[in-house]
């Protein structure tokens, strides 16, 4: 489904609530801004957003990704593969979901 839910938060909204992660063209889209720590992400959760609606089995298979799309950006941190000092854009695939990262936007 494409359609929106209240309160979700758009990144072109000229509200309050700023959308954490990339540029998303889909929908439905989940997008978050990661804290980095040596060579270990945090998630917060009150810098993520969704736009648009995932259904139930969606949702599933995002809850089920997040932790190994997690578990590889931290291995390509350490394995210096990406690098919290210079600019670089990844493309990774978990539980046929596609996760777009980037360092320093």
């Amino acid at each position: 489904m494409s359609d929106t839910l209240p309160g979700t938060t758009h990144p072109d909204d000229n509200n309050d609530r700023p959308w954490w992660g990339l540029p998303c063209t889909v929908t439905p889209c989940f997008g978050a801004r990661l804290v980095q720590e040596g060579n270990r992400l945090h998630y917060l959760a009150d810098r993520a957003g969704i736009r648009g609606r995932f259904s139930d089995a969606d949702a599933y298979h995002l809850d089920q990704a997040f932790p190994l799309l997690m578990k590889q950006l931290e291995l390509m941190l350490t394995s210096g593969e990406l690098n919290p000092r210079h600019q670089h854009t990844v493309t990774l695939y978990a539980k046929g979901l596609t996760c777009k990262a980037d360092t320093l936007s």
